[in-house]
This record gives C-alpha cells, sequence and structure tokens, in this order.
C-alpha cells in the first residue's frame, strides 16, 4: 500500500501541472489532430481503399504524438531543479517509474480518447471495436512503458528532443509494427491472424516493461 500510495503522489502531481500548464496534451492532440486530416487529404483522391493506408496513418499519430509527451515526461523536472530533489526523496524508484509511466499512459489514453472519433470521421471507418480498442490499449502500455525509460536517459542528453527518438525507436518498433498488423486486421474484417498480433503485444508489453523497471534505478543514477 505504501508503494501505491507513493505512485499516486506521482500521478497527480504530473496531472496536476498539466492542469495547470496544458503543455503536454495540448501539444500531442495538435500534433496528432494535423496528422490526421493532412493524411486524409493526401490519400481522399488517390487510394480507393482507405482501410489499407488507416492503419499505418493512425499508428503515425499515436505515435509521434506519444514521443512529443515523453519528450516532455522529465524536463520540468530537469530544468527546473526539481529532479535531484524527487531522486533525494525516500522513494523507491520503481515507485518513481511506475508513477511516471502511468502519467504518460494516462496523457496518451486521454490524447487517443479525442483522437480516435476524429480519425473515424475523416476515415469514415469504425472504431467501436472492442477488439481495436484492446490492440490500442496494449500498443499504447508498451510505448509509454519503454518510453518512460528513454524518456529518462535523453533528459540527461543536451540534444534531448533529437536523442529520445533515435534511442527509442528502434526499440519500439516491434510494438508499432503488431498494433499497424493488428489493426489491419480488425479494420479488414479478419480474424486469423489477430491472436498472434495480440500475442506480441502482450509479450512486449510484460518483457519489456519488467526490464524497464528493474533498469530505472541504474538509468536515472547516471
Amino acid at each position: 500500500m505504501q508503494f501505491m500510495n507513493k505512485v499516486a503522489a506521482i500521478v497527480w502531481k504530473d496531472i496536476l501541472v498539466e492542469m495547470k500548464t496544458k503543455e503536454t496534451f495540448s501539444s500531442m492532440f495538435v500534433f496528432a489532430l494535423l496528422t490526421i486530416v493532412i493524411f486524409n487529404f493526401a490519400f481522399q483522391l488517390r487510394v480507393h481503399e482507405i482501410n489499407l493506408v488507416a492503419p499505418g496513418v493512425l499508428w503515425v499519430a499515436i505515435t509521434f504524438a506519444g514521443v512529443l509527451g515523453l519528450t516532455r515526461s522529465f524536463i520540468r523536472e530537469k530544468d527546473r531543479g526539481c529532479l535531484e530533489g524527487l531522486m533525494l526523496c525516500p522513494v523507491d524508484r520503481a515507485a518513481i517509474y511506475t508513477g511516471k509511466a502511468l502519467g504518460n499512459l494516462i496523457f496518451m489514453l486521454m490524447m487517443e480518447l479525442i483522437a480516435l472519433p476524429l480519425f473515424a470521421v475523416f476515415f469514415n471507418l469504425p472504431i467501436l471495436i472492442p477488439s481495436l480498442l484492446l490492440v490500442t490499449l496494449l500498443g499504447t502500455i508498451g510505448f509509454a512503458g519503454v518510453g518512460t525509460l528513454f524518456s529518462a536517459i535523453a533528459v540527461n542528453t543536451r540534444a534531448r528532443e533529437v536523442m529520445l527518438p533515435i534511442l527509442f525507436f528502434p526499440i519500439v518498433i516491434p510494438v508499432v509494427i503488431a498494433a499497424v498488423k493488428a489493426t489491419g486486421v480488425i479494420l479488414d474484417g479478419g480474424t486469423e491472424d489477430l491472436s498472434n498480433w495480440l500475442n506480441l503485444l502482450v509479450a512486449f508489453d510484460v518483457i519489456f516493461a519488467a526490464i524497464s523497471f528493474l533498469c530505472f534505478e541504474f538509468v536515472v543514477e547516471e
């Protein structure tokens, strides 16, 4: 219970800061919206079967908007000198990682909660499909879990906005590919390969979230 109370305090702190500044959510949402709108007009007159390109468009919007949010994950603490204070608190490093990862997950899910209906409107595709929502949730969990670790690594570098995508994208490729493929299967109405991609997403979430959980202490100490 003490561990979860510390995690909840970190999550609540991030939510309160975001409610005051609205920097992370607004930038993520605007980026996702612009991506969906641009791709919609780019493909509208050239692609007859829009469901062939729609999964890629959706996950491009989620991926790059998510990276934009992850970039801001530790910047507030770093720029204001609060990261050292957070490290000095009598809090397990794993609790800090869990709190920051849950905060990033919440912000990404909030962005997706608005972006998915807009995606459905622009591309005229259904989104209220339980399997599609499950794929989105699993993909977002893996993305936010690993991204939080790499955000902590990149924040201590001089070119942190550039280093995060360079370090993060090669690791998160499996979850992005699995999410795109699973989304494509669902929008095509098929189910034959869906279980394989879902298993890959679950395996990625469990394995890499555990690795990030264990490695975070050494990352922030460096």
